[in-house]
């Protein structure tokens, strides 16, 4: 016993004297990877499908690392996506025009090993999770009344509904891959700037969307609001939903518009990231 407490202690205190903690902060922009269809483009000549994946936009990083030896490490980070707008539902019609786009708002964590190849290039890879966040959906539409909604309103022809909205998609738990391959710049015993390549692999399962801004107006030919806020969050039209639950089955005499079938959505990426890594003092071995 005594022999198998000496034997841990040391292996603890030879871990310790090559051990090391560092700390980055980074920045960088990723694009879509592993796209799929998220909507369709259309006018009077053609429909156009529209391919994407909300992984794409700005990233914010903080990660710990924990070095066991001169090679291999522990990483632990957090991170946050400002997602860039893909679009849902473009139409462009001379009576309607519609402009829906969705991004994300996204907290995510990810737990990694590392390996530094040499002094200066390294590589990591492990498992990525959604910690919070949504799917903001941006939605605009404008729609020229027929002559019977004009004269029931007691406005002029020509004159329009204008609304806009937003709609906030959540998911469930979520697990992917993440994997980078970076490059750092000492620039001193402390500090090092660093570059990588970083990739995403996780996709999302819808589970519910709420309506957080609602508002419809009234528009004369020439623009001039005639009444506002017909429609608002607390009064919404006829077939619009303030929440829905997105499920994997629906019965087929199903008349409940408040529920629909859930899909995935894709969140992979491709990324460049810039930053800076502190390095606390590493013991020195004995």
């Amino acid at each position: 016993m005594k022999h198998l407490v000496a034997v841990c202690a040391a292996v603890l205190i030879s871990t310790m004297s090559y051990s090391q903690w560092q700390v980055s902060a980074s920045s960088g922009y990723a694009i879509g990877s592993a796209t799929m269809k998220l909507g369709e483009r259309v006018n009077a000549t053609s429909t156009e499908n529209s391919y994407g994946s909300y992984g794409e936009g700005t990233n914010f990083q903080l990660r710990g690392t924990y070095f066991f030896d001169d090679s291999f490490g522990f990483d632990l980070g957090v991170g946050y996506l400002h997602g860039t707008g893909q679009d849902i539902s473009i139409i462009d019609f001379p009576s309607t025009e519609v402009n829906a786009i969705a991004r994300a708002r996204a907290f995510g964590a990810s737990a990694s090993v590392v390996y530094k190849f040499t002094n200066n290039i390294y590589g990591r890879f492990g498992a990525l999770l959604k910690l919070g966040g949504k799917t903001e959906g941006v939605i605009y539409q404008k729609s020229v009344f027929s002559e019977q909604e004009a004269e029931a309103l007691g406005v002029p022809n020509g004159s329009y509904s204008e609304t806009n909205y937003k709609e906030d998609f959540h998911g469930h738990f979520p697990l992917g891959f993440v994997g980078a391959l970076g490059y750092k710049y000492d620039l001193d015993s402390n500090f090092s700037l660093f570059a990588e390549v970083e990739y995403y692999g996780i996709s999302l399962k819808r589970k519910d969307s709420e309506i957080s801004e609602f508002n419809t107006d009234v528009k004369l030919p020439d623009g001039t609001v005639a009444v506002s806020g017909l429609y608002t969050i607390d009064n919404l039209p006829e077939g619009i939903n303030n929440k829905t639950t997105y499920v994997d089955e629906l019965s087929n005499t199903n008349t409940d518009t408040s529920n629909e079938l859930s899909q995935k959505v894709p969140y992979s990426s491709f990324g460049i990231n810039f930053g800076i890594t502190y390095k606390f003092t590493r013991a020195i071995k004995e």
